[in-house]
């Protein structure tokens, strides 16, 4: 994030998961577009560079496919891997 936004925005959004996410719904419902693409491009440099299974672990996501479908996910959606 420090990159790709000043530091004061990276500093504003580091803050814990669940009220980043709380923040997120309150940006959408005001309508505030800078806060809410700020608070999103946090959110997408959490993801950046993850495995689905780290996602899961870093936003508490529980599994539900079983492993055939997830192998079969993964077949149909191997082309997003190789990017």
């Amino acid at each position: 994030m420090h990159d790709v936004v000043p530091s004061w925005d990276s500093a504003f959004v580091d803050i814990e998961q669940e009220v980043l996410f709380e923040l997120i719904l309150a940006a959408n419902y005001l309508d505030i577009k800078p806060l809410l693409d700020l608070t999103c491009a946090k959110v997408a440099s959490m993801i950046k560079g993850k495995s689905p299974e780290e996602i899961r672990r870093t936003f508490g996501i529980e599994n539900d496919f079983t492993p055939e479908e997830e192998a079969q996910i993964r077949e149909e959606n191997r082309w997003a891997e190789e990017a």
